[in-house]
């Protein structure tokens, strides 16, 4: 007998997806000026314009008050973290389901990540901030992990009455909402990426925003080797004293990519909502399986659904089955708990003197280990990740409901 012929494979994938004229229209306005660097070009006296633009129509969407466009995401983070003034001896609390660079960028300024557990949204539970805070600790950063807002309302309850900085982690979310508004305007300052796999690409790319006048002048020094050019001090004057910063400049070319994304995020968002809402109705209420809570569903871009299992034992077989019915589908989706990634395991940083964690007596120490973070440990043994992406079609997304419940009509055990 032959095998049933099941529809193809779809392609995953956002932003990368949706490339087209328009991005190629802005590079090559790039090209043709013959200006690829954001600062200066041909006339001293007019900077090239497709970052300052890039900038403009990110703090129109969102919702902000300053954005700063940067080399990565990852760059993003250092940059944030820099503008708070966060360096050695200070602690920020961060989940331990999250991803490389939320970790690394704290070591990088000096600081230590102390690990958080996540609650059934894949978030922060917002109860650990109380339980992890201590003296030494100066912010919270919050990821909103693939496309699904944290509940920061809770969040900033509990960081601000402790006087934390409260830094948003959108990388993996932009055009989320919360409540009504947009992710990265609820904290302090926030990040995004538009690395390869995000909502919008450029390739890499990043972008960092706040309300807050002081904290963008140190962005802005922080990403350009400590200078404040024209076009940042037009929006803010200088009241900041120069400091030692880095170099994390988007350039002209890279801006001009992420700007025709950001323009199609919205179309990409609502492609993935309507395809979402033809799916989780069929799913829900099925024994031994649950969907993954959001904190508010009307904000969530929907990119990417959660089935929880009951046991861990049924997951493996249960993506093997979706799999053969090809449908995309996976458990890590590129995360992983940090306790588990080698840089922990070894708690070294590029100099023995400039790990945070040179002092413990024994490593890896208690809070940097599996067995700290049980419901960490529980949540991400038990999920399939069911991704949804731009090229998906409605008929995609039937044939996901129909194969889930399909496998779960075949039995769980």
């Amino acid at each position: 007998m032959n095998p049933p012929a099941y529809p193809p494979r779809p392609l995953p994938g956002l932003g990368f997806q949706a490339i087209g004229a328009e991005e190629e229209a802005l590079v090559l306005e790039v090209l043709r000026r013959k200006e690829p660097f954001r600062y200066y070009g041909s006339d001293p006296a007019k900077p090239p314009p497709m970052a300052a633009q890039l900038e403009q129509e990110f703090r129109q969407y969102i919702g902000t008050d300053y954005a700063l466009a940067v080399t990565s995401g990852t760059a993003a983070l250092e940059v944030a973290l820099a503008a708070c003034g966060i360096g050695p001896g200070d602690e920020v609390i961060l989940t331990a389901w999250s991803w490389i660079a939320c970790f690394t960028s704290i070591v990088r300024v000096g600081a230590r990540p102390v690990l958080a557990e996540i609650d059934a949204s894949l978030n922060l539970d917002p109860r650990e901030i109380a339980r992890l805070a201590t003296p030494r600790t100066r912010a919270v950063l919050v990821i909103h992990y693939q496309g699904v807002p944290a509940a920061m309302e809770p969040i900033e309850l509990e960081a601000h009455r402790r006087g934390l900085y409260v830094i948003e982690d959108c990388a993996q979310s932009l055009g989320a909402r919360y409540r009504g508004r947009h992710i990265g305007t609820w904290s302090d300052i926030a990040t995004y990426s538009f690395q390869y796999s995000k909502v919008a690409t450029s390739g890499e790319g990043g972008m960092v925003v706040t309300r807050d006048r002081r904290l963008y002048e140190r962005a802005v020094r922080m990403s350009d080797l400590g200078n404040y050019r024209p076009v940042h001090a037009a929006q803010v004057p200088p009241q900041e004293p120069a400091f030692v910063g880095g170099q994390f400049r988007m350039s002209e070319l890279t801006a001009a990519v992420a700007l025709a994304q950001l323009r199609k995020v919205d179309r990409i968002r609502d492609h993935c909502r309507a395809l979402q809402a033809r799916i989780v109705p069929r799913l829900q209420g099925l024994a031994g399986l649950q969907l993954r809570p959001v904190a508010d569903p009307a904000g969530d871009i929907g990119f990417e659904l959660y089935l929880f299992l009951d046991r861990p034992e049924w997951v493996a077989p249960f993506r093997a089955k979706l799999d053969a019915r090809n449908v995309n589908c996976g458990q890590r989706t590129g995360t992983y708990p940090q306790y588990n990634r080698d840089y922990v395991k070894t708690g070294l940083a590029h100099a023995p003197a400039a790990s945070p964690f040179r002092d413990f007596k024994e490593w890896p120490a208690p809070g940097y280990r599996a067995e700290d973070f049980p419901r960490t440990e529980d949540l991400t043994k038990r999920f399939i990740a069911l991704p949804i992406g731009w090229r998906y079609t409605p008929a995609d997304a039937d044939h996901i409901a129909d194969s889930v419940l399909a496998v779960h009509r075949e039995g769980l055990g």
